[in-house]
């Protein structure tokens, strides 16, 4: 089978985030499908941008084939990304008739998170008499409207609803990262029979390597910590409004004279703010460091003795969540408190951790008290338990295969 897979943002292990279309793509190859990504030139989410000075570019990564077409870098949500978006669904309408003739694709997917690329995709797929799949991750346009306050007379937001309901009704097949979208997506016109679930997964050959050595400074401060008998609380991933980190420091402020160390992994937004917030309130147990390479995030978890997750309480959240960071934590061993509200709960369905109120810096603090009291041992069976549920449930052989059979 012919597999044209379109995602804005796509990356692969070279280029950072976004993983997924890279994993699910490498796994289709090794099943004996041909698969082609095609992504822009300039992604947010990239720590590595493909460097060409054509209009397109093709590029081959572990068997999988990349057509990049050039797009304008942008910084922020503003103006910028959206002409770079204009840019690359542009040129995919204009360049279809190609791509459908060259690559003559089986299916062709849908998967920028923006729905706009649905009209690209379903033009491609009608010349190649292509199934066409629209692959939901986030929920647009809800998402800029519930997080960001965007106004539903926006015309920005006008065209993702008309991409959205275009999706809804015209694509053979709809994929969805979160578990609870059934009753949204009716009723913008999808028939359910269409729907199937394929959440994010890890892959278990990364983990089963042995990590790479911390940074110096790093395992340093977690080995100190450890030394002096505290529980090592540890946040890796984004530092941005949605991950909520400003209830996790005050829950480190309620727990000043009691034995927890936290240490905060990663860049964002809000970073250099929380930075300067632990240093005015003198919060020493809060330590923050630069962002890890992939390959050192089991060494990080191994010496952690928490791993702690949190996001604002927003009503976007009842359709579900998957975020990749919690499959790490889950994958890591890791026990995990969990401070979300949303329409699942993978870490109570694991059995690996405690779930509290979300931006209650109380509940937190006492989740972290009652994660303490616990035997050692105790808590390693909950982060086992993960585990296995990962290994079970979440692995990307096993969601490429769902993926496939729900093509069928």
């Amino acid at each position: 089978m012919n597999i044209v897979y379109i995602n804005h943002y796509a990356g692969s292990l070279h280029h950072g985030m976004e993983y997924r279309p890279f994993y699910l793509a490498r796994e289709w190859v090794r099943a004996g499908h041909t698969v082609c990504i095609v992504a822009a030139s300039h992604s947010h989410v990239r720590s590595v941008q493909p460097k060409f000075a054509e209009r397109t570019q093709r590029e081959i990564i572990d068997g999988v084939q990349y057509l990049w077409h050039f797009t304008p870098r942008y910084q922020g949500n503003g103006v910028g990304r959206v002409l770079n978006i204009a840019a690359f669904c542009i040129q995919l309408m204009w360049d279809a008739k190609q791509l459908a003739r060259n690559f003559r694709p089986d299916v062709v997917v849908a998967s920028s998170t923006y729905p706009m690329d649905i009209w690209p995709a379903h033009r491609i797929a009608r010349l190649a008499s292509a199934k066409l799949v629209h692959e939901v991750h986030d929920l647009w346009p809800l998402s800029p409207m519930e997080l960001n306050g965007m106004s539903a007379r926006h015309p920005f937001i006008a065209v993702c609803q008309a991409a959205e309901n275009f999706a809804c009704r015209r694509a053979d097949v709809v994929v969805s990262m979160l578990p609870k979208v059934h009753d949204h997506l009716a009723a913008h016109g999808l028939d359910l029979g269409k729907l199937h679930i394929v959440p994010n997964g890890v892959q278990t050959e990364e983990w089963d390597q042995a990590g790479e050595a911390l940074a110096p400074e790093l395992a340093q401060h977690i080995r100190q910590a450890r030394g002096d008998g505290r529980l090592v609380v540890v946040y890796a991933g984004a530092h941005g409004l949605a991950n909520a980190l400003d209830s996790l420091l005050d829950a480190a402020a309620l727990l000043a004279k009691e034995g927890f160390s936290f240490v905060l992994v990663g860049d964002g937004a809000e970073r250099d703010r929380l930075s300067r917030r632990v240093a005015s309130e003198r919060l020493t147990q809060v330590r923050m460091f630069e962002p890890i390479p992939k390959r050192q995030i089991s060494s990080l978890l191994a010496a952690a003795d928490v791993a702690y997750i949190g996001l604002q309480r927003v009503p976007l959240f009842r359709f579900g969540i998957a975020p990749n960071k919690l499959m790490d934590y889950m994958m890591g061993g890791c026990v995990v408190l969990s401070a979300i509200e949303a329409g699942n709960d993978p870490v109570q369905e694991a059995g690996c951790g405690l779930s509290v109120s979300p931006e209650s810096p109380v509940a937190i603090a006492d989740g972290l008290r009652a994660l303490a009291k616990m035997d050692v041992e105790a808590r390693h069976a909950m982060g086992r338990r993960g585990r296995e549920y990962v290994r079970r449930h979440h692995t990307w052989p096993t969601l490429a295969k769902r993926f496939v059979e729900a093509l069928a």
